[in-house]
């Protein structure tokens, strides 16, 4: 981890942060987000339940000060809940003009993946639109589904788990 850390401290202009991800495992699936996005990554650590949050937000943390709402990536998509361990990790990234935290299994890398290597996200009918997943990236061997950290979360869910400030 700190490696990443490190990575993610030296990449600092817009041309070094085209097509970089910091790609992540929930559920034993891989998921990229834009390096962009990604403002921190730590540990898992006490996390403070918030009465009426909705089920996949677990809580607050203190980071230095700031007070992070933090969402559990597994609970977010609907997979099952499980005990965290030493790989477990917070994304903290910023939606919306706020930092929202991110529990995921563990991070796995920074990666650069060409538009070349991203298709759309598979249709699953008319009705159904799935405005978080932005694309499928096709990577050696491994498909990486590529999130939009700023539609994890609609307005009023982002309202929602901030409103305790």
């Amino acid at each position: 981890m700190e490696n990443t850390l490190r990575d993610l401290k030296e990449i600092n202009n817009e041309d070094t942060l085209r097509d970089k991800y910091l790609t992540f495992f929930t559920d034993k699936q891989l998921f990229g987000i834009p390096i962009a996005d990604v403002v921190q990554i730590v540990g898992v650590q006490e996390i403070t339940s918030v009465p009426e949050f909705p089920n996949y937000a677990k809580g607050i943390i203190n980071l230095r000060g700031t007070i992070i709402p933090i969402i559990d990536m597994r609970l977010r998509l609907n997979k099952e809940e499980i005990e965290y361990n030493e790989r477990t990790c917070i994304i903290v990234t910023n939606i919306q003009g706020v930092f929202i935290g991110f529990i995921v299994d563990s991070v796995n890398e920074v990666t650069n993946i060409d538009k070349n290597n991203i298709s759309e996200p598979p249709k699953m009918g008319v009705d159904y639109i799935n405005s978080y997943i932005t694309g499928v990236a096709k990577q050696e061997n491994k498909i990486i589904l590529l999130l939009n950290t700023q539609k994890l979360l609609n307005e009023k869910e982002v309202e929602m788990v901030t409103s305790f400030d």
